[in-house]
């Protein structure tokens, strides 16, 4: 993928760009999977919130195969994975205060998961 230079920022936000990739990458989850978020704690700013760490949820919904923000804005290349929406019960989330019947979506990159 090129450098995108200082210059060239404004005209590929007005055209808009996609950081989806057609890159054949096997999904390491299919939908209904249940998982856990892991609790990574790299240098630097990562996609994955807080407090969504250690948490179980399932797969809803496979986006497909997108750039991996991570290593790529550390100049790691692109690590090319899916991106899945999972879906968290609300009280798992924020415990038994939270409504019985809510829920959070988060969606989060192949390397943000394990297998629950």
């Amino acid at each position: 993928m090129p450098v995108l230079k200082a210059v060239d920022v404004e005209a590929t936000l007005r055209k808009g760009d996609s950081a989806r990739l057609a890159d054949p990458v096997a999904p390491r989850f299919e939908v209904g999977a249940r998982v856990v978020v892991r609790n990574l704690n790299p240098p630097g700013h990562t996609r994955a919130p807080r407090y969504i760490r250690l948490k179980r949820g399932v797969i809803e919904r496979d986006h497909g195969v997108f750039i991996f923000p991570d290593t790529n804005a550390a100049d790691q290349g692109a690590k090319p994975q899916h991106v899945y929406s999972v879906r968290f019960d609300a009280r798992e989330v924020w415990g038994d205060d939270a409504p019985s019947n809510a829920a959070i979506y988060v969606d989060l990159w192949d390397d943000y998961l394990d297998p629950a």
